[in-house]
């Protein structure tokens, strides 16, 4: 860990932080990479009905005079992804206000190569798709990282992985995440009530006044944050944005007192380590389980090589890569940025090709754009097969390229 604790712009508070999110996240994408194995398994094995009966089992909840019925696999989709944005969005305002985002000078590589890793895919998706208006919906599903799927296979370089590559490579994604955010936002909102939508923003300036108030007690918050998700979910917004909005009014540590920031108490980072164990080994898993079960019977060679899932395959494969690596090597010449300690060209290739990993972001934004199932099964062959591609790529090229170190380097 010495590359990280030898940099004077991160904090201890920042640094435990980031020793924790690594430590997760890399065997949170094991586990991940594990749930997505059963799912296909199932879905091409005997099991196949028992998997989709899973799927479909019917679940009613009752809110108060609110009855809301719905097949598992949508309480996943739209209730329990709630919470892992819930999660992202309490990442991002920490590392915003007291993490790697803090500095304006810590943010412009991992914000333009974030930037060009989006623009990139999509432009090769549209190349392939423009003539299509029912694939082009899902011009965005090519344009996200999985940061735990990706952390999960560096992990398993071990100590050839310099700690700057693993905050690089966080920091872009936690960049990529908002971004994703404001897609959806923008792009996969349907059909507003504008009788839901304020009350949805009444509960959202009850939370904004709590917390300038100074009230740091959670359960304020996360009472308006169900109140919130139930408003959304009936405004025609996607309802895993009540979780973002949530995530971005928990108070964090104020700048403004005398307290030492190192100990000051963060209701914020207190719900997000109670949080990110759940997202990390159960949320997500079961979200890939329920949503990567993608049956190959009778897929041929030219189902793979449509225009769809070929677009989501280049996108993510070939486009996230010259994205990011274009952007800093653009960055690195005009000197705005430079490379990392410890990161060369050839570091940085390997990295663009780890940010090819779409995998969770890339199914949530597929069942958003594509209601069609015959259109959402080829989205998953293009982001089963692209995140695949990536991992092994990826792996392999790292392998070869780092060099080995010692424990502490």
């Amino acid at each position: 860990m010495s590359e990280i604790t030898s940099s004077p712009r991160l904090t201890r508070r920042a640094l435990r932080a980031l020793s924790e999110f690594f430590r997760l996240e890399a065997a949170g994408g094991i586990v991940l990479i594990g749930a997505a194995v059963l799912a296909l398994i199932a879905a091409n094995s005997p099991l196949h009905e028992a998997y989709e009966a899973f799927r479909q089992i019917p679940v009613q909840v009752r809110i108060g005079a609110l009855d809301i019925s719905k097949p598992l696999l949508l309480w996943i989709n739209d209730g329990l992804m709630a919470i892992f944005f819930l999660v992202v969005a309490l990442e991002i305002k920490r590392e915003a206000l007291s993490g790697q985002l803090a500095e304006r000078s810590q943010l412009v590589l991992p914000l333009l190569c974030a930037g060009a890793g989006v623009i990139a895919p999509a432009l090769l998706f549209y190349a392939l798709n423009a003539g299509d208006a029912a694939s082009m919906r899902g011009w965005a599903v090519p344009t996200a990282t999985d940061i735990a799927f990706a952390l999960g296979v560096l992990a398993l370089l071990g100590s050839r992985v310099p700690v700057a590559m693993k905050l690089l490579l966080s920091t872009i994604a936690v960049v990529d995440d908002l971004m994703a955010i404001l897609i959806i936002a923008f792009f996969y909102s349907h059909g507003m009530s504008v009788t839901a939508l304020v009350w949805a923003a009444v509960a959202l300036a009850a939370m904004w006044l709590l917390n300038r108030r100074g009230v740091k007690s959670l359960g304020p918050y996360l009472a308006l944050g169900v109140v919130l998700w139930v408003c959304v979910l009936k405004s025609g917004v996607h309802a895993t944005l009540a979780g973002v909005a949530t995530g971005l009014m928990i108070p964090h540590i104020d700048k403004r007192n005398n307290i030492d920031d190192a100990h000051e108490h963060s209701p914020l980072e207190t719900l997000e380590h109670a949080l990110h164990p759940w997202v990390a080994y159960a949320i997500l898993p079961l979200f890939a389980f329920v949503n990567a079960g993608l049956s190959l019977s009778g897929v041929k060679l030219e189902d793979a090589t449509a225009a769809l899932p070929m677009g989501i395959v280049l996108g993510l494969v070939v486009g996230k890569p010259v994205g990011i690596v274009g952007a800093a090597l653009l960055m690195r010449a005009l000197g705005w940025a430079r490379f990392p300690n410890g990161m060369d060209v050839r570091a940085m290739i390997g990295l663009g090709l780890m940010c090819g990993i779409g995998f969770t972001m890339s199914l949530f934004i597929a069942s958003l754009a594509y209601q069609d199932p015959a259109l959402y099964e080829e989205a998953v062959l293009g982001i089963l097969a692209a995140s695949l591609l990536s991992a092994v790529i990826g792996f392999g090229w790292l392998r070869a390229v780092l060099p080995v170190r010692g424990a502490q380097d």
